[in-house]
Formats: C-alpha cells, sequence, structure tokens
C-alpha cells in the first residue's frame, strides 16, 4: 500500500528532502485494523544518513503510534489482470502516524513522520553482462566503500517514512568516523554502484521518453575513507526510451539515464549512470536487462487462466443472448440455426477481448529505492571546509 502521489509534495521533496527511513516490521500487519492509539513497533532496516552524517544505525528499534485514519486510493499493481482489479476495492483506509520514536543506546529521538508505504519488497538486478576479450573486470576500477546495502533473504514487510524535525546536529556515535572534507580532486571510478531514491512516479504507461527523473543519493559513496558523494545529492535524469503495455498480453518496458549530480552546496557534476537494480514490491513482474532496461514479464499461468475464464465467460454469454434476441425477432429461426450463429458470434467477440489484453506495465512508484551504475569516471572537486568558507567570507 502507497500514499498518493501528489506534484505539490514531490517538488516540495526535492528542495527539503527530510530523511528517508526504512522500518523492518515484524509481521505483516492489518493496517486497515489499526485504531488510533495502537502502536506499531519495527527495527530500522538500513541505516539513516544526512548528509555526511549517519544519524541513525541499523537496527535500532523504532516505535509508531497511530494518529487517526484516512481512506486513500488503492495503489495499482502489475499482478493481477484487469479482470481481478475491476472488483478490488479502490479505497482503503490508511493509518496516519505523526511521530516516530526511534531508540539510539541510552536515549530516544522523536521525530516527525509521514508514511509512504508498506510492502513485501524484493531486489532485482540487472543480468550480468558478457565480457569481451580484453575487457578489463570490475577489480580494476579500484575498492569503493560503500554503506550496506539490503541484505538478500526473505521477503518480509516493510513500511517506508519521510521524517523531518530532526536535530541538525545530531549524529550517530557508533561505527567508525568518516572524513567528509577533501583538500583534493577525487576520481571515483566508473562502475561505482550509487543507491538512489526516486522522487516521482515513473512508468511505462505514463511517462514519455524526455520526462524528468530525479532522484536523491541514499547513502554517501565512501573513497579512501572519505566521503566524496554525500547522502541527500540530486540526481537528475530523462526517460530514454519506453514501450507502454500492448495487445496481445504484451508487457511495458522502460529505458532511464541520468546525467546530472548536484552536491548539496550546489555544485554540479555530468555524470553518465544507468539502472544496475531495483527494490519492488514482492507481487512486481519486472526485470531489468544487462544495459539497465526495465521490462515487464510475460503473463503467468494464473494470469492467462484468469483471463481464459473470463473469455469463456463472455462468449457463454454472448452466445445464450444472441439466441434469445434472434429466436424473438425472427420466428421461424431453430434451435440449430440461432445455436451455430451465436457460436461464431461468440467465437469472434470472445477472440477480440482476449486479443485486445494489455501485458504488465512496468512502474517505478514515488519512494523506490535504485541501483545505478556509473558508467565512466567522475572527478570530483574539494569541498570547502568551515574554516576555509569562514575566511572566504570574512567570518
Amino acid at each position: 500500500m502507497r500514499a498518493d502521489d501528489n506534484p505539490a509534495k514531490t517538488v516540495a521533496s526535492t528542495a527539503d528532502p527530510g530523511l528517508y527511513v526504512k522500518v523492518a516490521l515484524p509481521t505483516n500487519p492489518k493496517l486497515s485494523k489499526l485504531k488510533p492509539g495502537d502502536v506499531v513497533h519495527g527495527n530500522l532496516a538500513r541505516d539513516v544518513y544526512s548528509s555526511d552524517r549517519k544519524v541513525f544505525s541499523a537496527g535500532n528499534p523504532v516505535q509508531l503510534t497511530v494518529d487517526h485514519l484516512e481512506r486513500r486510493k488503492r495503489t495499482p499493481n502489475d499482478h493481477w489482470p484487469w479482470a481481478v482489479k475491476e472488483f478490488t476495492p479502490r479505497h482503503e483506509n490508511y493509518p496516519v502516524f505523526r511521530e516516530a520514536v526511534i531508540s539510539n543506546g541510552s536515549s530516544e529521538d522523536r521525530i516527525q513522520v509521514s508514511m509512504v508505504s508498506v510492502n513485501r519488497m524484493r531486489e532485482v538486478f540487472a543480468h550480468a553482462k558478457k565480457k569481451t576479450a580484453g575487457q578489463p573486470s570490475a577489480e580494476n576500477h579500484g575498492a569503493i566503500e560503500t554503506s550496506k546495502s539490503i541484505q538478500k533473504g526473505p521477503v518480509t514487510p516493510t513500511m517506508v517514512l519521510e521524517a523531518f524535525g530532526l536535530d541538525s546536529s545530531k549524529s550517530d556515535s557508533s561505527g567508525s568516523e568518516i572524513v567528509a572534507s577533501q583538500d583534493k580532486p577525487e576520481l571515483v571510478p566508473a562502475g561505482t554502484r550509487c543507491k538512489i531514491l526516486l522522487l516521482g512516479t515513473v512508468s511505462a504507461s505514463h511517462s514519455k521518453p524526455g520526462d524528468a527523473v530525479t532522484a536523491r543519493l541514499l547513502e554517501p559513496v565512501v573513497l579512501n575513507e572519505r566521503v566524496v558523494l554525500p547522502a541527500g545529492s540530486l540526481i537528475t535524469g530523462k526517460v530514454v526510451k519506453r514501450t507502454p503495455p500492448r495487445m496481445l498480453s504484451r508487457a511495458g518496458s522502460l529505458s532511464l539515464s541520468f546525467n546530472e549530480l548536484t552536491l548539496p552546496q550546489g555544485s554540479h557534476i555530468a555524470i553518465a549512470a544507468a539502472p544496475a537494480g531495483a527494490e519492488l514490491d514482492a507481487r512486481s513482474h519486472t526485470r531489468i536487462d544487462s544495459e539497465g532496461g526495465l521490462h515487464g514479464e510475460r503473463p503467468g499461468a494464473a494470469w492467462m487462466a484468469i483471463n481464459l475464464g473470463v473469455t469463456a465467460g463472455i462468449s457463454k454469454e454472448v452466445d445464450d443472448g444472441l439466441q434469445l434476441a434472434i429466436e424473438a425477432i425472427v420466428s421461424t429461426a431453430t434451435d440449430v440455426s440461432t445455436a451455430g450463429t451465436g457460436r461464431i458470434v461468440s467465437g469472434c467477440v470472445s477472440g477480440i477481448y482476449l486479443a485486445t489484453r494489455h501485458g504488465r506495465d512496468v512502474m517505478l512508484p514515488r519512494f523506490s529505492e535504485m541501483d545505478i551504475t556509473l558508467e565512466r569516471a567522475v572527478t570530483v572537486e574539494p569541498r570547502p571546509t568551515i574554516a576555509a568558507s569562514n575566511a572566504a567570507t570574512g567570518k
């Protein structure tokens, strides 16, 4: 379940990204059954970063209290065909949390939160490219340290929150310290993976080639124990190509590219990056090819069985209805003649219905996590220290 996309909120998120908080839940809660005052417990599924600082560590306990319930539109998915979606409720009760309490050792932090989604998530990675003779291996690119990504394992329910109101000086004291400032340009090698967070929804059915795609860096990229690319850096790109879901149950596809990175202090860096992985709803049927293109999978047995069942029902109704209509209009019509006509017409109608069914969509909702790979090396100029900045301004 996911909140409705709000363009105004998306723009606000770009200007003031807040914090991205992911909470692993021990069980899959029935959100529609929650009541005001109910408490939901979980643990942070990943480290929480703000620029160069890690403010919370993965595993910290989180407590959320339901403030009230709202009725919101249900988020569509590509798991079931159209026939099932028509009979699925389009709205559901949605709990609203105002505050989260995060325990950090002996202390507790209270932050304002807004729930984005609750889903069972799975990771999808690009297929490995085939190596050609003379192609350098990934090890030749150098060692790049990044924060730990989500561990593979059982699919567990996960709650995604957008958090605000944290003290800007807050920093997690656990773990090793990472130096943020630089005194010389750093070269980020090609092949470096960056974990990003989409700030708007992208889909094969609604996006168009050339549409802007905005994301922010979710985890800092660390090189030689120095933060080269801080968390929160904006990354912009565009939709390169898209193929919407088509008739004959053919799935859609989507190609994205990222070409610019903006550091928190405003510096712009040209990049060339392509998707290498994504975290999607466990029910999603999307794969990523070796070039970073996203493709919907072919309909499975359940999908086709449902469509065939609906087709058979339509054929039966058309057959019976047409026979009754012909016998009522033509008094000399016989059962044999009407049955033959009915079968022909019902066969044509059911065939048209089956042929016009569209395949699966490719959808990346707002606040989807993605991995992107730098296709060429990037030079990052030194970022001034606070002392140097004060000296330059005469303070």
